[in-house]
């Protein structure tokens, strides 16, 4: 068994470990990354960019059947549109090729050594891969420090396993064809995120959702413009309601649901897609071996990412909530320069995070009810984008820009957005935030016209008292 010999080994090749890597490899620290798939990880092969791929083209056939039903306000009128989904995914996976391929490119750029396999953990300093169908050519990794960043896996519900019917994201990005008939369990950001794009490809969508309201975990002012777009769209919305299982129907397989009134419905469906959440990949590469502490599903890490074990270290998913590509990645790097000799820990001031529904929504830092609960006396002001030039040149009246501001000083704690678009704000967001900016700088900081930033201008304005376009 070849035996290789390294400084840094990381398990893992998504966001957090392929920019873990290529940063110790820029300072110079022998660095392999192991990676059984392509380098990329969920977001970039089955996960962010396959699936804004997807939204965006189910967006462009949607606004063009608009136009061939002539209701379009902007006087545009096209003939019957049509869709292939089979070469849309094509044309989605042209981009993951491209994406990875960079990923890939820039290792060896700096020095890092891939290996192509599945990592078995022996113990803290020694790792065995073994690449797929090949248990010959398993290699042998010492290593100096052992990164962890095996990122996470979807929920599958004991009582109704993924079976080619029932699905994960990661089927649903791959189909060939649009379902007729597709039910979405779960109406957080991934369920209908593809729920409304599938919507918009032509599929009948039912979401099913045991809480109250649809995206339970944002605020909920933030949604009601969500909601509204899903009533335009016909998504039917089965609400406080729970999902019991699978069963044969007449035309095939049925959804058995039940109400919080606890009457039981039958939906039909072609596919379901269960969009329940995910959870740390812990299982399946010996990890257990090292027999780290934890904290619920996650591996307990402390503010440089070091695990309970001298030179373990681990990053994104693994480490827990807020499961976020950009958290691994700022992660990944901190971790490559501490071990490179550098003093850093992990303490940001505020991590943006998007949901791209239809409008999409945008948080970063605390909410007006968060800062209450944090004790913290605030104030807050909403600004409309039903009042902004932009928003109205691309039909995106629907939604609104909140910051949420310290009383006494006026530092800025948080935003919020929802609307056409808005996932282009969060850097700002939280620049701001991380800044330490003041309402007052924001205020007086002149944003680009015609633009949807100014509506982010006028919400500090407007919490100052002199908002000037409403």
């Amino acid at each position: 068994m070849e035996t290789i010999n390294t400084t840094l080994l990381i398990i893992g090749g998504g966001p957090g470990g392929y920019v873990a890597g290529i940063r110790a490899g820029q300072l110079g620290i022998p660095t392999v990354l192991v990676e059984g798939a392509q380098p990329g990880g969920t977001c970039l092969n089955i996960g962010c960019i396959p699936s804004k791929a997807l939204i965006h083209a189910a967006d462009e056939y949607c606004k063009v059947r608009s136009y061939a039903a002539e209701t379009s306000s902007l006087g545009i009128s096209a003939g019957n549109a049509r869709i292939d989904l089979g070469k849309t995914v094509a044309w989605k996976d042209g981009i993951v090729r491209k994406l990875t391929g960079g990923v890939g490119a820039l290792l060896k750029k700096n020095g890092v050594r891939l290996v192509n396999g599945w990592a078995t953990i022996l113990d803290g300093k020694t790792v065995e891969v073994t690449p797929d169908g090949a248990p010959e050519a398993t290699v042998r990794i010492r290593c100096e420090h052992l990164l962890l960043a095996s990122g996470s896996q979807a929920v599958e519900l004991p009582f109704m396993p993924f079976d080619g019917t029932v699905i994960s994201s990661t089927e649903a990005l791959s189909l060939s064809s649009v379902p007729e008939r597709l039910v979405v369990v779960g109406a957080g950001y991934i369920g209908l995120e593809l729920g409304t794009a599938f919507r918009k490809l032509g599929a009948q969508v039912t979401v099913v959702e045991a809480a109250e309201r649809i995206l339970p975990a944002y605020d909920a002012e933030l949604v009601k413009p969500v909601a509204s777009s899903l009533a335009r769209l016909g998504v039917e919305l089965r609400l406080a309601t729970s999902v019991l299982g699978m069963e044969d129907g007449r035309e095939g397989k049925q959804v058995r649901v039940r109400d919080a009134s606890s009457v039981e419905a039958f939906l039909e469906a072609d596919k379901v897609l269960v969009a329940v959440g995910r959870k740390p990949r812990t299982v399946g590469w010996g990890l257990e071996n090292l027999m780290l502490d934890m904290e619920g599903r996650a591996l307990k890490v402390d503010d440089g990412c070091r695990t309970s074990m001298r030179n373990v270290w681990a990053i994104g998913d693994l480490t827990g909530e807020p499961m976020l590509a950009h958290r691994a990645m700022a992660q990944g790097e901190m971790v490559a320069e501490i071990i490179a000799g550098k003093r850093r820990h992990f303490a940001p001031a505020a991590i943006p995070a998007v949901c791209y529904t239809d409008p999409e929504i945008v948080v970063a830092g605390l909410s007006p009810a968060e800062a209450a609960a944090a004790g913290i006396e605030a104030i807050s002001a909403s600004f409309p984008f039903s009042a902004n030039g932009r928003a109205m040149t691309i039909e995106g009246t629907d939604g609104f820009v909140r910051v949420v501001a310290r009383k006494d000083n006026h530092l800025i704690l948080g935003w919020q957005a929802v609307g056409v678009g808005v996932s282009e704000l969060a850097a700002g967001f939280t620049q701001s935030i991380e800044l330490g900016a003041l309402l007052e700088d924001v205020g007086r900081t002149i944003h680009a016209h015609p633009t949807l930033g100014e509506a982010v201008q006028e919400a500090a304005l407007r919490a100052l008292g002199h908002a000037l376009h409403i």
